[in-house]
């Protein structure tokens, strides 16, 4: 359970990029990607927030941006009220340095096999950020907390797995040298980015499971990103936490777990439900709840809600005005939506339907 102190504050962050494919001619101006549009987002001390979307979503760059891998093109985040980007511009004059902040927000990466050098035992690795961030541990200390950690994590003996190189390593014990790695920061926060999509199943619940003992011990909070609804569901019920969907760059609902799923006001997350067996959705419709397959090109995204393309329920008016971000009368005040089927919008409900929808 999150306290009220934002560790990780998230305002108005948009990320652009120029797409790849001008030609040979230099002057020709690229294309541009809205990967993140607009987003807002408050993550505090032992809190959990898992992200959903479809690829192409923006969920991986907007968990990049937050952790401070990837500068935004407008807004701000801050780390306990610093802008992160401002600190790393002028470090010496930042109320927190840059090099503690980024101690602070540490990365789990989907294959963390690519993150291990092949040629450094599990123990070598593991020291590397230890001698950099905490140069006064002597070298018996330094590796007597490594294989504290490891022990902790599962593997056991620990001596075995430190000698280790990362081709004797299984997936499963991969990720959790991971975990360690970004334990042994002592982090605020943690971005899991579809940390357990390469495992098999019952590997993943495992995972999460002992990813949510540990955050519980060490006060950490986890920015958890993922493509499948029953892992994000999974993690953010489990620790109280809360559920973010992401549809074309923007954050369409935010809230506790258990109300998005069992009271889901935007119809994207509605989709996302629907194409979720392990939901148990029984008595829902027996045709996906959209109009539309495929997913816009996010570098011409449609006008207005940004779903109205796809969207059972969309009027003109979705069509031609952005919906704001608005809380749900469910009396917690913490599940925020934008869509206008969630308002009393005169302008929503008295706009004619698209071809296909239906009010």
């Amino acid at each position: 359970m999150s306290t009220d102190h934002p560790v990780l504050s998230l305002e108005d962050v948009d990320v652009h990029f120029e797409k790849d494919g001008g030609g040979l001619n230099p002057f020709t101006d690229r294309p541009t990607v809205r990967a993140v549009d607009g987003v807002d987002l408050d993550i505090s001390s032992n809190d959990v927030v898992a992200i959903v979307g479809e690829s192409g979503s923006g969920k991986t760059t907007l968990g990049k941006t937050a952790v401070g891998l990837q500068q935004p093109s407008a807004g701000t985040i801050k780390y306990r009220g610093q802008d992160i980007w401002q600190a790393k511009k002028w470090n010496s004059n930042a109320s927190i340095p840059f090099d503690e902040i980024r101690r602070s927000l540490q990365i789990i990466h989907q294959d963390p096999g690519a993150a291990l050098n092949p040629n450094r035992t599990v123990l070598s690795s593991l020291a590397a950020p230890l001698k950099r961030w905490q140069p006064d541990l002597s070298s018996e200390d330094r590796e007597a907390r490594i294989l504290h950690f490891i022990e902790r994590v599962g593997m056991s003996p620990p001596h075995d797995y430190a000698h280790r190189y990362p081709h004797q390593l299984s997936g499963g014990e991969k990720q959790r040298v991971a975990l360690v790695r970004a334990l042994l920061m002592n982090p605020d926060v943690i971005l899991a980015d579809e940390a357990v999509s390469a495992l098999d199943v019952s590997l993943r619940v495992e995972m999460m499971d002992l990813m949510l003992e540990l955050q519980s011990q060490f006060d950490t909070s986890f920015l958890f990103i993922s493509h499948d609804l029953s892992n994000a569901r999974y993690i953010a019920e489990h620790a109280d936490g809360r559920l973010g969907v992401m549809y074309l760059g923007e954050l369409v609902e935010l809230g506790p777990a258990d109300e998005v799923l069992q009271n889901p006001q935007h119809p994207y997350t509605k989709v996302l439900k629907w194409a979720t067996p392990e939901l148990g959705v029984d008595e829902g419709p027996t045709e996906p709840p959209i109009r539309e397959i495929d997913i816009p090109d996010p570098v011409n995204p449609p006008t207005g809600c940004r779903f109205h393309t796809r969207c059972p329920n969309a009027t003109d008016q979705c069509r031609r005005a952005t919906p704001e971000v608005t809380a749900v009368d469910d009396g917690t005040g913490r599940h925020r939506v934008a869509c206008y089927r969630s308002t009393d919008e005169d302008a929503y409900w008295d706009s004619d339907p698209l071809d296909g929808a239906e009010l």
